[in-house]
């Protein structure tokens, strides 16, 4: 069967989308919209995608797919999904899934409803350390975890001019800001490793507010959060705290901490090194590293590289007939937009919520 593929999105579509399904031979390339049609013809031209479109409900209207994969501004999320699971297509959509529980709501009850693969663009779940730390704690290597630290310090938005005027990410109304981009990779790991949400506490901010386009040279102003922070008391019990800002001069990367009543389990992205320590002894590293990082055509980094097993698994799942056996749904997207949510409204009314 060759699995026939829509894109919408021209920009992480084309890092690590595109490069992952290239490598997948039963995979057509059919199609490919983006607002903007250079970009699209661009990535079109790199993948040799025989569709152009700056239009992508003209694009679903002239093609049947398979596989329709969403890498837009999350504003478009949901009417990209309804429309594309309408039309006969399994969907892989982009985090965050939705601008709210109620839109995630309704594209998970219509995937499940027309019996459609849903999946959301969590790759992390796919990268080989951080599947060990899942099966480490499942195993009770480092006994009942009592608590963990996830701690993302990024410098992309600290400079003033660092943005353009307009940019989505800096935008409310588009869905944009750190909880988004990087909260919801926190808040599904941490629901992967460590079951569902109980209770939650956060802060949303807008530190870098006031900001200013070089090349027009005119001041503008973000909405979206540049710094969150949350507590999660986990339905096991431990508790979570997970801090993120793009709002440094200088960026720390991502460093995660998780400490069980038997050992301690550390990982960072800047080294990839896996530390595992049972109590009484000294840390071991035991990392594991994706054989997808040595495929030709793939981008380095984690967020690339991870989407090479995601792809295979729901290629081979539609090919299969079958559901996914890794990976998070729809069903997991809900849940963290929930989780999302909650976090802005205990910011809002500066309490706990429970979930």
């Amino acid at each position: 069967m060759t699995i026939r593929v829509g894109t919408i999105g021209a920009s992480f579509a084309r890092q690590a989308y595109l490069p992952a399904l290239s490598t997948i031979g039963d995979v057509e390339l059919v199609a490919i919209a983006s607002a903007r049609i250079e970009s699209a013809q661009s990535a079109a031209d790199s993948f040799a995608i025989p569709h152009v479109y700056d239009d992508w409900q003209r694009m679903m209207g002239e093609h049947q797919f398979d596989l329709v994969c969403i890498a837009t501004p999350t504003l478009y999320h949901a009417p990209m999904t309804l429309a594309a699971l309408r039309a006969g297509a399994h969907v892989l959509c982009e985090k965050p899934m939705a601008m709210n529980q109620d839109e995630s709501a309704n594209m998970l009850a219509t995937a499940e409803t027309l019996n459609k693969l849903h999946i959301i663009g969590h790759e992390l779940r796919f990268n080989p350390n951080r599947r060990k730390i899942k099966s480490l704690i499942e195993c009770g290597f480092i006994g009942q975890v009592r608590h963990a630290n996830i701690v993302n310090i990024s410098g992309a938005w600290g400079d003033p001019a660092a943005r353009p005027a307009g940019d989505w990410w800096s935008r409310e109304d588009m869905g944009g800001g750190r909880l988004g981009a990087s909260g919801s990779h926190m808040i599904d790991l941490l629901r992967f490793w460590l079951g569902d949400i109980a209770a939650i506490s956060g802060q949303v901010s807008t530190i870098v507010g006031q900001r200013f386009d070089s090349e027009r040279g005119a001041g503008w102003r973000a909405t979206a959060d540049d710094q969150s922070s949350f507590l999660m008391e986990m339905e096991s019990g431990a508790l979570c705290s997970v801090f993120l800002s793009g709002a440094a001069r200088h960026g720390m990367g991502n460093q995660t901490q998780i400490f069980g009543a038997e050992g301690t389990i550390t990982l960072a992205d800047n080294d990839e090194r896996l530390l595992v320590a049972k109590a009484g002894e000294d840390f071991v590293d035991m990392s594991e590293r994706d054989p997808n990082a040595d495929l030709d055509g793939i981008g380095q980094g984690i967020w690339n590289v991870s989407f090479v097993a995601l792809m295979d698994e729901l290629t081979a799942a539609i090919r299969e007939k079958r559901s996914l056996g890794w990976g998070a749904t729809f069903a997991d997207g809900h849940q963290c937009q929930i989780a999302m949510d909650a976090v802005r409204q205990s910011s809002a009314e500066r309490r706990w919520l429970d979930l």
